[in-house]
């Protein structure tokens, strides 16, 4: 028996065309809509972006390191953090120890435009950064290469730290120090003299940034409490200035003249005309330890205290706050018998003058002859022009220097 189909073939192809036609006639209308949509679309999708080099990751990251750092804040606690935090710089060498791969680990120095070779990264600038961002920034550097990198970062040598000292030191200027400590830079500009105030040591940092901060260091409270001094590490280019001691401060200079942070010898000029007097008459300079007293320098001259004229001894002392010269009329005999004020403690560049008629002369030359003194120079050189013509302002031609 023979069945047909063709009737059922025709039915199938008069649908497949019927639905063919009507895609046919729908396509310029979905054509449109996908014309009209696309620009919305591309609007919506984000741009791919390229990938960055490197070199331009690195400088990201340290700016961002930098920019997380206390400095960048101006607040008040960032000031006090500049300074507890080491900023690397040209001369720093580090010791990099990478984790898992010693071939990487190495140690380098800092050139002078503060950058350091690492592997596989090339040069990468650390100047301004702490140990830890600097340790951050190596191990962002090395995960473009290795996974998850494990970096330590070591400081095994400073650089030599240079420092400006100002104000109440003996030799104030420039100093390298081989130290970063603050005793170390008083002591490498001769110590502070007898008028510093040692309460208030002033540090002047300049950041980053290119802002200023300060720091006040007591040094005075640790020598009169046996405490540790301030531990303040200095930074390359720090300005270090030791105040003037007010008048009426309540403040122990003898306890600082014996220490170690003040200058370690005073000079004090004699002028001399007492019978007895080792060698005769003599006018000149005595070098003291610094924290020496009256009776001190009564010993040094080693005066025959039997014929001397020791009760008739001035002191005269240029008085900064005044600006002017101050003599203080000293009884030598008292005060080696004990009376203790008459035996004040000396100052550098201090005068005594040992005779009755000799500090006649002499105080009657500084009310007369002299004009107000402007600094503590000026003084000096009055006293240099009297050891250097004594005989022809204080005697009769070709009589002898005596009292």
């Amino acid at each position: 028996m023979v069945t047909l189909l063709r009737p059922a073939v025709s039915r199938f192809s008069l649908c497949a065309l019927s639905s063919l036609y009507s895609v046919v006639a729908a396509l310029p209308s979905i054509l449109l809509g996908m014309m009209w949509h696309a620009p919305v679309a591309a609007q919506a999708m984000p741009a791919i972006a390229q990938p960055a080099s490197t070199r331009e990751l690195l400088e990201d990251a340290r700016r961002r390191l930098l920019e997380n750092t206390p400095d960048a804040e101006l607040g008040e606690n960032s000031g006090q953090d500049a300074f507890a935090a080491y900023r690397l710089g040209p001369g720093d060498t580090l010791f990099v120890n990478v984790l898992r791969f010693p071939d990487l680990s190495f140690q380098n120095t800092i050139d002078l435009e503060g950058s350091m070779l690492i592997p596989l990264v090339g040069a990468m600038t650390l100047e301004g950064l702490t140990v830890a961002a600097a340790r951050e920034q190596i191990r962002i550097a090395l995960d473009q290469f290795i996974v998850d990198p494990q970096v330590d970062v070591i400081l095994i040598a400073q650089r030599p730290v240079q420092v400006t000292l100002l104000g109440e030191v003996v030799r104030p200027g420039l100093y390298p120090l081989a130290a970063p400590q603050l005793s170390v830079a008083l002591v490498s500009a001769g110590g502070a003299t007898t008028r510093a105030d040692l309460r208030t040591v002033r540090v002047r940092r300049q950041l980053v940034d290119g802002s200023i901060v300060e720091k006040d260091v007591d040094l005075f409270t640790p020598l009169q409490t046996a405490s540790p001094i301030p531990d303040l590490q200095l930074a390359d280019g720090d300005t270090i200035v030791v105040p003037t001691l007010t008048a009426n401060a309540d403040y122990d200079r003898n306890l600082i003249a014996r220490s170690t942070l003040a200058q370690p010898q005073i000079n004090v000029r004699v002028l001399n005309y007492a019978t007895g007097a080792r060698g005769g008459g003599s006018i000149g300079n005595v070098q003291l330890p610094n924290g020496s007293s009256f009776v001190d320098a009564i010993a040094t001259l080693s005066l025959d205290l039997g014929s001397a004229d020791l009760r008739n001894i001035a002191l005269v002392r240029f008085d900064v706050q005044q600006g002017k010269a101050v003599s203080q009329e000293l009884d030598g005999k008292k005060a080696l018998m004990g009376d203790q004020s008459q035996n004040p403690m000396l100052e550098h560049n201090d005068v005594i003058v040992v005779g009755r008629n000799f500090v006649a002369r002499v105080t009657y030359a500084l009310n007369n002859f002299t004009q107000p003194f402007r600094d503590i120079l000026g003084f000096v050189l009055f006293f240099q022009s009297l050891v250097d013509s004594a005989s022809n302002l204080f005697a009769p031609a070709g009589s002898s220097s005596k009292d």
